[in-house]
């Protein structure tokens, strides 16, 4: 339910399925990463106390994105970080997944609505290297 992308020993990804469904409040991300992510499952008249978060100065050296399939189908290719294609795994409704370091591409198998989050603020095409995709013989679905 829970696949972990690995190039080595760093992480590039964490994808959680929509089959997940654990009670309590479940954390897939370490504290040291810039963008966390959760699964909070609590009962009827569970209370959170209200709260505000105080300024706390951060430091992101890689964009970190979550993508949050709302319908349909999607490939997504792994590279690392030198640009080589490492493996592919497809995404369906309901699936999330933490995109972390190195590269990724995608392509839409089924017409597709999802959400992205990510750090901001956006700058333009100095945000991002683009570069050749894999060949689809190539691909290898994990």
């Amino acid at each position: 339910m829970i696949k972990k992308i690995y190039d080595g020993d760093s992480l590039l990804a964490i994808i959680i399925s929509n089959k997940f469904d654990e009670p309590g409040i479940n954390f897939f991300t370490t504290d040291d990463l810039s963008q966390q992510l959760a699964y909070m499952k609590h009962p009827t008249g569970k209370k959170i106390a209200p709260h505000i978060h105080n300024p706390v100065p951060r430091e992101v050296e890689y964009t970190q994105e979550i993508l949050f399939i709302k319908s349909g189908k999607i490939r997504v290719d792994f590279y690392d970080s030198e640009q080589n294609y490492l493996e592919s795994h497809i995404l369906t409704k309901h699936d999330v997944i933490l995109l972390i370091k190195g590269g990724h591409g995608f392509e839409v198998l089924k017409d597709i609505e999802m959400f992205e989050v990510k750090q901001g603020p956006y700058v333009g095409e100095d945000d991002k290297t683009r570069f050749t995709e894999i060949v689809e013989k190539e691909i290898k679905i994990k």
